[in-house]
């Protein structure tokens, strides 16, 4: 089921993504406490001997190394990136804003990973029934983010949302292209407990939501 119209799918830059992401981005994107805290989201969600799909992936996935995956496939568009990333087994090239199509068989995946990825999506309802097509049965998709992006490269829908819209937006995604009731996380860390560092630890946002 759609949900955004046209200009909810419009963004600042319609420049194609892959010129944008040519230069690999070696940094975290995310803070400390988002990444420790995700990685024990994963530790508790995802099954050993799983085979995980990270979405929109980079140089890091933050999965726990202590789990035992059967494969770990990425997604990406930064070779160089995706190269670096140790934990992938596999991984192929794709701008989800040209072709939602995924190039993985029926029912071939257990845990679909999206983290700081969702905001970039303009046409995320049929990436969204292909996520559902590849997961097995039962199969969770985990999407995490918080309030950075680039944001000239994300869709109208995010850039004039708030934080909590955002949620109620993923969410309705989910749950209209066949996911279940999302479970929800929210976690704010408050302030920096360094007196010399003016600003706030960024914000935990998560949705899990099961396969119908």
């Amino acid at each position: 089921m759609e949900v955004l119209n046209n200009y909810q799918r419009k963004k600042l830059d319609e420049s194609n993504d892959e010129e944008f992401y040519s230069d690999p981005k070696f940094v975290y994107h995310l803070d400390s406490n988002f990444r420790n805290y995700l990685s024990s989201v994963y530790k508790n969600e995802i099954k050993d001997c799983s085979t995980v799909l990270d979405l929109m992936s980079s140089w890091d996935s933050y999965l726990p190394s202590e789990k035992i995956y059967k494969k770990v496939i990425g997604h990406g568009l930064n070779k160089d990136e995706l190269e670096r990333n140790k934990t992938l087994n596999s991984f192929w090239i794709q701008n989800f804003n040209v072709n939602q199509d995924l190039p993985l068989e029926r029912e071939s995946v257990d845990f679909c990973l999206m983290v700081a990825a969702w905001q970039y999506l303009q046409y995320p309802e049929k990436l969204t029934r292909e996520i559902v097509r590849i997961l097995s049965n039962e199969g969770k998709i985990i999407v995490s983010f918080s309030n950075r992006a680039f944001w000239h490269k994300a869709p109208n829908i995010w850039t004039s949302s708030t934080e909590e819209e955002r949620l109620k937006y993923v969410r309705k995604v989910l749950i209209t292209n066949g996911f279940k009731e999302p479970r929800i996380i929210k976690k704010f860390n408050g302030q920096n407990l360094n007196p010399f560092v003016f600003f706030k630890n960024d914000p935990f946002y998560c949705l899990i939501a099961t396969k119908e």
